[in-house]
């Protein structure tokens, strides 16, 4: 695709009007390869993306954005589309991949996946639907909630911003072992990326960010050969080992043994001296210091997912890394932070790398806040999975024309409102200026044409098909945490 390699992404407002015509270019090549993949219902599909881009407010209602001006269809066109549209998410998948991408200082690839949850406790006639895991305001108060949980997969930008790079989306359904199903995931993500020269041989191995909740060591395992490496959150409460001593244990016959010194995260007067020490000073959270022990590997069993595994079970050794922030804000008394990195050899560097890269691990944090409270992801009352999987997909386009049009957006900040730096326009305020961004690229939708809606059922008929009610839950067991079921294990 020629449209591939055009623009640079990042560029500020003020840059050169050759810059500005080369984001114009890829915004408007990236917007008619979408249409491209909208292979049913394309105009109305296409019209209701720029329907949810160009309003002044955030979204409420799917109904109200056949009002936009830019939809030029009608509300029943907009639900046809919603409902029995097509998109071709392969095709979408490897043009989001083909896009220029962020990278760290040293021009890694940095990955987060996370789990967002589309809530649906009344709709119990909408299948697939799992007891999500909702925080709530005070300690205690999280509740298990039905709905649709999504996994994440984007690319995150350095420093202090509120702007990723979503690559992919995947519905957790009932028979899904998350473990599974994000391993592959990931696996899919690295490879387009990889096809998309993104990744060469030689470059630095991608890093993919995975916060609490993930069995981060199987993760490890079921990508292992792939240029990826896994750097994921622990409960405080884990136990780990270091390798054993070489040769049999006293003299005595037997099998060697396969775990070595105990690692107690809870009790620190059991800790070994750290291989790496480093204190950061930073300007959010005081003085930052990270410990890390070396070739670290949890005790496996055979039990939940590693019940059916063939042969003996492996050692997955790797870094556990400790942070602890003098101050954190709103809390004065911080508790340490735990991390396990999938390679061992940790270089005073890397720890202080690795850390850095899990803060910015909650920048999507903010790019979920955005698709439900202003793009209105999870506004539709949708019935059908895979109608919430079609519009989930036209969200994450729409983020993603908001990412190309960063160059060119004009900062219409609001009186009460601080003025941005060029170049640090947050998502919100890009979507402000983006019906003018639209006015300067094409629209390959076509005008609707006449026509005129069916009769409906008749006034005073009764429904003699009422829908199905289905249940809610895991169909199996798995060790999962994401979704809704039993934590993992090992």
């Amino acid at each position: 695709m020629a449209w591939r390699r055009a623009g640079v992404e990042g560029r500020d407002p003020g840059a050169s009007g050759r810059d500005a015509a080369a984001a114009r270019g890829q915004l408007a090549a990236f917007r008619g390869e979408l249409h491209g993949c909208f292979t049913a219902r394309a105009d109305a599909l296409f019209e209701l993306c720029d329907a949810v881009l160009c309003p002044d407010g955030p979204v409420r209602t799917l109904a109200g954005l056949s009002l936009a001006p830019e939809h030029r269809r009608g509300h029943g066109a907009l639900y046809d589309a919603v409902n029995h549209g097509q998109v071709d998410i392969g095709r979408l998948r490897r043009s989001l991949a083909v896009l220029p991408l962020p990278r760290s200082a040293d021009g890694r690839l940095v990955l987060a996946v996370d789990v967002s949850n589309w809530l649906r406790p009344g709709a119990a006639t909408s299948p697939d639907r799992l007891f999500c895991h909702v925080y709530g305001r005070g300690k205690g108060q999280a509740q298990m909630i039905p709905g649709w949980p999504y996994s994440v997969v984007a690319a995150l930008e350095p420093g202090r911003t509120s702007w990723t790079a979503v690559l992919d989306a995947v519905r957790l359904g009932p028979d899904d072992d998350v473990t599974a199903v994000t391993a592959a995931q990931v696996r899919e993500v690295v490879a387009r990326l990889a096809g998309a020269g993104h990744w060469r041989e030689g470059d630095p191995g991608i890093l993919a960010v995975f916060d609490a909740g993930y069995d981060i060591m199987r993760l490890a395992f079921l990508l292992a050969g792939l240029p990826v490496q896994l750097l994921g959150r622990l409960r405080s409460d884990r136990v780990l080992y270091f390798p054993p001593p070489p040769g049999r244990r006293d003299g005595k016959p037997g099998r060697p043994p396969r775990h070595g010194q105990e690692f107690r995260l809870a009790d620190p007067a059991a800790w070994p001296d750290p291989a790496v020490t480093t204190i950061t000073e930073t300007t959010r959270y005081g003085a930052a210091a990270a410990s890390s022990w070396e070739r670290l590997h949890p005790k496996l069993e055979r039990r939940d997912a590693w019940e059916h595994h063939d042969g003996e079970l492996p050692v997955l050794e790797g870094t556990l890394i400790r942070l602890q922030a003098d101050h954190l804000p709103g809390d004065r008394d911080p508790k340490p932070v735990w991390l396990w990195f999938s390679r061992t050899s940790a270089a005073p560097a890397d720890v202080d790398r690795l850390w850095q890269a899990f803060l910015r691990r909650f920048d999507l944090e903010h790019t979920f806040r955005l698709f439900k409270q202003v793009l209105g992801w999870t506004a539709p009352k949708i019935r059908d999975p895979a109608a919430a999987d079609r519009w989930t997909w036209l969200i994450i386009a729409a983020h993603t024309q908001l990412r190309l049009a960063r160059p060119l957006a004009a900062d219409l900040r609001r009186p009460w409102e601080r003025p941005a730096p060029p170049g640090r326009l947050t998502p919100a305020r890009v979507r402000r200026g983006f019906r003018r961004v639209r006015a300067m690229t094409t629209c390959p939708a076509s005008p609707p044409k006449p026509g005129k809606p069916g009769p409906g059922r008749p006034p005073g008929s009764k429904n003699r098909r009422p829908a199905t009610r289905h249940d809610v839950g895991k169909n199996r067991k798995a060790g999962i945490t994401k979704g809704g079921g039993k934590k993992p294990t090992g």
